[in-house]
């Protein structure tokens, strides 16, 4: 299941990028994590919180970089 909203103002999460590459930032609401499909990272959401430091994220297994209904980008 894919999902979009981050549960907080929609605006906040366009202006979230990826602190490696700078690119977009995808939530998935299941693992509650910011995906940077770019950097091939996830970064955790706590309570709500992104937390955006490198050392915190946890790199994205090859099955979950190349799956075809990855998450996108939000239009």
């Amino acid at each position: 299941m894919r999902d979009y909203h981050l549960g907080m103002d929609t605006k906040l999460l366009e202006l979230l990028v990826c602190p490696v590459t700078k690119g977009p930032l995808i939530f998935n609401r299941e693992s509650q994590e910011l995906i940077s499909r770019s950097a091939r990272l996830a970064y955790p959401v706590r309570d709500g919180i992104p937390v955006l430091l490198e050392h915190e994220a946890r790199p994205l297994t090859a099955e979950e970089a190349t799956r075809p209904n990855a998450p996108t980008p939000l239009p």
